[in-house]
């Protein structure tokens, strides 16, 4: 009998053991309040409103190829027709075929006399050459980095500063990972790509430090024959998350990922709607924003030579899953079990943004800093 009730007494233990911990459960996922949701009910319809007439002000854009790569070039142009549109001024935008028709491409800009040239990863050298040379006609570059500072009156440049995004795309490939093996896709091994792979290790190993993390470097921003190969090679190797920081050869590795069943994270722009259920979050480089905000500096007389860094606190990076772009097509077409993490990942990622834009989390800056 004594032996009976203790068995029943280890039972009801259990039992009530069992049910606090579910309600743990419960209240961790409850927790979590998805911002686009919240924000998408509490939206009203916005008001259309005619742009201003700055027909009077003209810009020209020089793109470093064609549009079409669905990354930073794509996303330069669709600042500039922001900027069209918004901004009521006139813009021209050009598309070269490759570095060597960048320098004629500026010159011939330069015969126009727009009010600003803006140039999107043209070569330093070519740069400083031709503001050298037409001190009265006023620059802007981006994606553009130069060994050291540009120091002209009619240069300006915004460097956007990505490992901290970087960082918290790291922190979702961390949590989701199933063989503990994820990877990084580079367009070149220099610090401009850099920044975004070391800031992505880094924010895989704060929540899984057993992770392993594994690099390939194409060496061009424009094979995604060659980034494929070496995608699926890191995914032969165990890597089941890869992140893509390629230009267009990215485009490779986002497609090794869906053939293979794996997972990958696209860059610059929103890019997880090219293959839905396969890219799990894109870690955004709002090169859009640089260039509007060029154009918005020439309309309101507040053009700044010099070098100005933005990144995350400045809205300048983030990820797709953020307010503003609000992607939840992973969310819709991902494998079960990984979308029944998300509210625990993005709460994990909440909390790692706050740390770092508080500075309790200090994320290595590759353009500024050698890597560890």
């Amino acid at each position: 009998m004594f032996r009976l009730v203790n068995r029943r007494l280890l039972l009801l233990i259990a039992a009530i053991t069992l049910l606090g911990i579910m309600s743990v459960r419960a209240q961790d996922t409850t927790e979590y309040v998805d911002e686009c949701v919240a924000e998408t009910a509490s939206e009203a319809p916005a008001e259309a409103v005619a742009p201003p007439d700055n027909s009077d002000i003209s810009f020209t854009i020089i793109l470093p190829n064609p549009r079409g790569d669905r990354s930073f070039i794509d996303s330069a142009a669709a600042g500039a027709e922001r900027a069209i549109a918004e901004l009521g001024v006139q813009g021209t935008i050009v598309e070269t075929a490759g570095v060597q028709e960048h320098d004629a491409a500026i010159r011939r800009a330069v015969q126009d006399s727009p009010d600003l040239i803006i140039t999107i990863a043209v070569d330093a050298s070519t740069i400083e050459e031709i503001a050298d040379e037409f001190p009265d006609q006023l620059f802007a570059a981006q994606e553009t980095f130069f060994p050291e500072n540009p120091d002209y009156d009619n240069l300006a440049l915004f460097n956007i500063f990505t490992h901290e995004n970087s960082y918290l795309a790291g922190v979702a490939a961390g949590m989701l990972t199933r063989t503990k093996i994820v990877g990084a896709v580079g367009g070149g091994d220099f610090p401009g790509i850099n920044l975004f792979i070391i800031g992505f290790e880094e924010g895989v190993k704060s929540v899984c430090p057993e992770c392993q993390t594994l690099r390939s470097y194409v060496g061009s921003f424009s094979d995604p024959v060659t980034a494929k190969e070496q995608a699926l090679n890191l995914y032969t190797e165990g890597a089941d998350i890869l992140y893509q920081v390629a230009g267009r050869s990215g485009e490779g590795v986002l497609a090794a990922a869906s053939e293979t069943g794996n997972l990958a994270i696209g860059v610059d722009s929103n890019q997880d709607d090219l293959y839905p259920g396969s890219i799990m979050v894109s870690a955004m480089k709002r090169v859009d924003n640089a260039v509007f905000g060029f154009v918005e500096s020439i309309v309101n007389d507040t053009y700044t030579p010099g070098v100005t860094n933005v990144g995350m606190a400045e809205g300048y990076a983030g990820l797709s899953w953020d307010l503003g772009i609000c992607s939840r097509t992973f969310d819709e077409n991902g494998p079960e079990d990984l979308v029944a993490k998300l509210p625990e990942v993005r709460q994990a990622i909440a909390e790692a943004r706050a740390a770092i834009l508080a500075g309790d989390i200090v994320v290595t800056n590759a353009l500024l800093e050698p890597a560890s």
